[in-house]
């Protein structure tokens, strides 16, 4: 093994980690102008590039896309040759050049302004060209590239994608953008099916249940024998008035010596519950605001009714 190629790596990762940190302490005003002002677009927003740096804006308008902001990647050397048509005057024009100064970048500037579009540029220079004559202007400057001869787009490539993933997490939290609104987006494979997926679908229909007086031997047994982690408890007259997990079992066993106790003492009475219809993704959320791992399933959002019972287990294995 070369440890030496090991370690250069390793260098590789810090030297770009140090200048991305410088990059993220100079964000200003300037960042959140370009988000109100990409937020209030009323058409898309057009991300334009050239080379390497036009390969990363073609994933930042991929990734507002999928995330609520509709955005396409218009390559600039294409731009002057007829695909400046893509663009309309509603538009709001990205455009993303470290230099600042690339001719095929500073010819589009013109039209676009002729055409009525709000222009954004993203660059490693905020006194070039390009920042001077844009309506804004966002800074992902960096001291040095990586590449040992200071040519190759490494560190500065690297700076532009992440300040375009700040932007699109920032466009979504902006327009409280949901999972359910990804699913629409993303309606193929493993991630739409999850996130489509509604609670029935994925439900255990056989519902763990005590009574407030089944002694602590008999629940931890049935508990047991359904894999779950829980239970729920019931009065004798059917009606629901708690649940007793794991963790509550753990913690008997602590503050009790005999264990002579019954489901209404370590019973936690009130539990946490959802719709038959909700999304899987209503059912992650619940479970990682409360911290637990399982809902009771009801028939409607103001039944009592507890028709199934959703794990964290089962979402995680169907996606």
């Amino acid at each position: 093994m070369n440890k030496e190629i090991i370690h250069r790596a390793q260098e590789i990762f810090r030297e770009e980690i140090s200048e991305l940190t410088k990059v993220a302490e100079h964000i200003d005003d300037h960042f959140e102008s370009v988000v109100d002002a990409l937020y209030a677009c009323r058409g898309k927003v057009v991300i334009m590039g050239i080379g390497k740096t036009g390969l990363i804006g073609r994933k930042i308008a991929s990734s507002f896309a999928s995330t609520g902001t509709p955005a396409i990647f218009v390559n600039a050397a294409e731009a002057v040759h007829g695909d400046l048509g893509m663009v309309a005057d509603d538009d709001v024009v990205l455009l993303v050049s470290n230099s600042g100064a690339t001719n095929e970048i500073l010819a589009v500037i013109d039209p676009l302004h002729q055409m009525g579009c709000k222009l954004i540029a993203m660059t490693g220079d905020m006194q070039s060209p390009l920042a001077q004559r844009c309506d804004l202007a966002l800074s992902a400057h960096v001291d040095k590239e990586v590449c040992p001869l200071g040519l190759a787009p490494t560190t500065s490539t690297t700076a532009t994608l992440l300040m375009g993933d700040a932007l699109m997490v920032c466009l979504m939290e902006k327009r409280h953008f949901q999972a359910e609104n990804f699913a629409v987006y993303h309606p193929g494979g493993a991630l739409g099916r999850k996130l489509l997926g509604r609670v029935e679908n994925h439900m255990y229909r056989s519902v763990p249940r005590v009574y407030t007086d089944t002694p602590f031997r008999e629940l931890a047994c049935e508990m047991t024998r359904h894999h779950l982690g829980m239970t729920m408890v019931y009065e004798h007259n059917n009606r629901c008035v708690g649940i007793i997990t794991d963790g509550d079992l753990r913690r008997a066993i602590q503050k009790y010596d005999d264990l002579h106790i019954t489901a209404a003492d370590i019973m936690t009475p009130s539990y946490k519950h959802l719709s038959k219809d909700a999304l899987l993704t209503e059912a992650l959320a619940i479970m990682d605001k409360h911290n637990i791992t399982t809902l009771a399933v009801t028939e409607k959002p103001d039944s009592e009714q507890i028709i199934g019972i959703i794990s964290i287990h089962h979402i995680i294995d169907f996606a």
